[in-house]
């Protein structure tokens, strides 16, 4: 009996556990709404900022689920890890849809997207090409790249594995800058489904299950509604003048304006837009990664320009400038921190225009000193002058003050004028006229 007893008690040990665990339901999350962010743009700190308030939005007014829609080339490293430690501590799931058609979830986008809770994409996206850029050739020739490529590749397939993904794949979108299209990240479950609508999503999310915290729920989703968080107005002029192009050519615009000003002096007002654009690229500059080698080249390009108009090189100071121009655009923006670059239409664009601005001030000013000596600036001689002021005699010679071309000028006559009478001038020199 006693036996029977204790084989009784070790059973009881083992069924009743399992039968309880199995038993155990699911914690029900009904979605009653559900709050969207939109990231269409490169990931910097604006981006940061943004995400961290709409989290904090959705805890406050109780939003039951976060949906970030994602459009981006790429973006910091750093901001990206502080992103994804955000969804990590957030108790409120938060879902990555990758949207609209022809959108992408390129190098840091893609990362972003290995965190979230649930992993969505339209037709006609594409995700992953997520090796950091490269400034030395292959990237196994360099051992601090080499670290920082395997601590993402890690970072990446732990989160994927959390979420129940596919973790070799999303390694590949780091180690060998693999890119997939929708169905074929479905296929490879690196994503939990393509959605092309609201209407779509919200039966997509209807009854699925996703871990939050260890925690196991399922959510209700059938009277959710979408409602729209937008960017503040700060995060907006920030988050559009950290576009990796748009600093770029502002940058571009206020260093050729202030080189026109040197060359062309005129009230400043070139000047004036020249340092207004430079201080709104200096901004988008502060939070992109920006390599301060690369931007001593273009401002030595710049320089070059200068000194071509008063050295005789026969063009080689134009060529050199041209070529710091072109290689430090190429590197502006490759850091060990960066998944960004200029694309190469950018970059021949702009130095084409610089190229035809360059040659337009140079036409400008030979043809200006092929005429010096030969024409007087602001000559009055051959026009129409009409006296408004006689003062009197000086030296022998009558002397008047006239009008011409609009301007009040001192005329010197040996004949005697009356008031508004006209005469036509035949000399100038310095500030008398005769």
């Amino acid at each position: 009996m006693t036996y029977i007893l204790k084989i009784v008690s070790l059973l009881s040990l083992i069924i009743i556990p399992f039968f309880s665990s199995s038993a155990q339901e699911k914690s029900q999350l009904n979605i009653k709404s559900i709050l969207e962010l939109d990231v269409h743009s490169s990931i910097n700190p604006a981006t940061l900022n943004y995400i961290e308030s709409g989290i904090k939005e959705a805890r406050d007014k109780e939003h039951e689920l976060i949906l970030i829609t994602i459009n981006t080339p790429g973006g910091l490293v750093s901001t990206t890890k502080e992103i994804l430690t955000l969804f990590g501590e957030s108790d409120i799931p938060i879902a990555v849809w990758i949207r609209p058609e022809g959108a992408s979830a390129t190098s840091a986008g893609s990362i972003i997207a290995s965190g979230a809770h649930i992993l969505i994409m339209s037709e006609g996206t594409n995700i992953g090409a997520a090796t950091p850029i490269e400034m030395s050739g292959d990237i196994k020739q360099s051992d601090v790249k080499s670290k920082a490529v395997n601590d993402l590749v890690a970072l990446v397939q732990s989160l994927a594995e959390t979420r129940g993904r596919d973790p070799k794949g999303f390694g590949e979108m780091i180690s060998q800058a693999a890119s997939y299209k929708a169905r074929e990240a479905l296929s490879k479950k690196l994503i939990d489904g393509i959605v092309n609508s609201k209407k779509e999503l919200r039966t997509f999310l209807n009854q699925r299950s996703l871990l939050i915290k260890g925690k196991t729920f399922q959510l209700n989703t059938v009277d959710a509604v979408f409602v729209a968080f937008d960017m503040d107005l700060g995060q907006k002029l920030l988050n559009i003048l950290a576009n990796p192009s748009l600093a770029y050519i502002l940058f571009l615009i206020g260093a050729a304006l202030i080189y026109f000003e040197l060359q062309a002096p005129g009230g400043f007002i070139a000047g004036g837009f020249g340092v207004l654009a430079l201080i709104l690229a200096g901004i988008g500059f502060q939070v992109l990664p920006l390599n301060f080698g690369a931007l001593g080249l273009i401002a030595l390009a710049f320089v070059l320009f200068v000194l071509e108009v008063y050295i005789t090189s026969f063009g080689l100071l134009t060529i050199s400038g041209m070529t710091a121009l072109i290689i430090g655009s190429l590197f502006l923006y490759r850091t060990d921190n960066a998944y960004l670059e200029l694309s190469n239409s950018v970059i021949i664009s702009a130095a084409a225009a610089v190229g035809v601005f360059i040659l337009f001030i140079a036409y400008t000013i030979a043809r200006d000193h092929k005429n010096i000596g030969k024409t007087k600036f602001n000559s009055m001689v051959g026009h129409r002058a009409v006296v408004i002021e006689d003062l009197g005699i000086h030296q022998g010679q009558n002397e008047y003050q006239v009008k011409v071309q609009g301007e009040v000028w001192k005329l010197k006559s040996k004949a005697a004028l009356g008031l508004g009478d006209e005469i036509v001038i035949s000399q100038q020199e310095d500030s008398y006229l005769t």
